[in-house]
């Protein structure tokens, strides 16, 4: 069983085993492939999850956990509540930039990967009506219902989440999240 504290090189092995998953997807590679392209021995790769699967979703929640670090770190570093929401939407579509196609679907089919992923989706949801109901009290924001309008955003980034908005406009993730943002912001600015 892996322990929840890791070496430096369990940490390095981890952030490669994440590199090579959103860059090519899982569902093809198999335990021998990951030890081989890691270079590292299959025992190794037991020592971080017990399963191909534990693995996949050690993978899906580093890569995710590390995101949300780096969005909330650029929040914290702005003031005004539009660029706090502009910036929010913005880091998250530049973390999701770099996640290949083919991971996004190999999320979408295998169930843990794919609650991380909708997790994370509800807690940006959240994050964006708590960003919008700080700039309506502050007045930066036109008095808009700011559940309605993080609703609005829910949907919407549950719909980029489940590849519906790729599948109907080709906007990557990434680019919807974009557009998401610009949308927000020109809605609720006075």
């Amino acid at each position: 069983m892996p322990s929840a504290r890791r070496t430096a090189r369990q940490n390095d092995l981890l952030e490669r085993l994440v590199a090579l998953l959103t860059a090519e997807g899982f569902a093809s590679l198999t335990l021998d492939d990951l030890a081989e392209r890691l270079r590292c021995s299959k025992t190794t790769l037991y020592q971080l999850a017990g399963s191909k699967q534990d693995l996949v979703g050690e993978a899906v929640k580093h890569y995710f956990r590390s995101a949300a670090e780096v969005v909330e770190k650029r929040v914290a570093e702005t003031a005004a509540p539009a660029d706090r929401v502009q910036v929010y939407l913005n880091a998250v579509a530049e973390q999701l930039r770099p996640l290949s196609r083919r991971f996004l679907d190999d999320m979408a089919l295998f169930r843990p990967a794919r609650e991380v992923y909708e997790a994370n989706t509800r807690h940006a949801a959240d994050r964006v009506r708590q960003l919008i109901t700080e700039g309506v009290a502050a007045g930066a924001f036109r008095d808009v219902h700011a559940a309605f309008v993080g609703e609005v955003a829910a949907a919407t980034m549950q719909q980029i989440q489940r590849g519906e908005v790729a599948a109907r406009t080709g906007l990557s993730d990434s680019e919807a999240y974009a557009e998401l943002a610009s949308l927000i912001v020109h809605a609720v600015s006075s």
